[in-house]
C-alpha cells in the first residue's frame, strides 16, 4: 500500500518544517502560554509513561521473587515437586 499523497495545491512538508510552521504560528499569535502548557502536558505524559513502565518492571521482579521464595519453601519443607 502506498503512502497517501497530499492534494496537488498543498506542498509536501517534512516533520521539521511542519513543526517550524506550527511554532511560528503560535509565536506570531501570541499564544506562548498555550505552547508552554503543551510542553508541560507532553513532559508530564512522558514521565507518567516512564513511571508506568517502571512499575510494571518492579511488579515482574517482585513476582519472580515470590515464585523463588515459594520454590525455596517447597524444597526445604520436604514438599519438593
Amino acid at each position: 500500500m502506498s503512502a497517501p499523497t497530499p492534494p496537488p495545491n498543498l506542498p509536501s512538508l517534512s516533520v521539521g518544517e511542519t513543526l517550524e510552521r506550527l511554532l511560528a504560528a503560535i509565536a506570531t499569535r501570541g499564544d506562548l502560554a498555550h505552547l508552554a502548557l503543551l510542553a508541560w502536558a507532553l513532559a508530564a505524559s512522558f514521565f507518567a509513561l516512564i513511571l508506568l513502565r517502571e512499575s510494571a518492571l518492579a511488579s515482574r521482579r517482585f513476582d519472580a521473587f515470590v515464585r523463588e521464595l515459594a520454590r525455596f519453601n517447597r524444597r526445604f519443607s520436604g514438599d519438593d515437586r
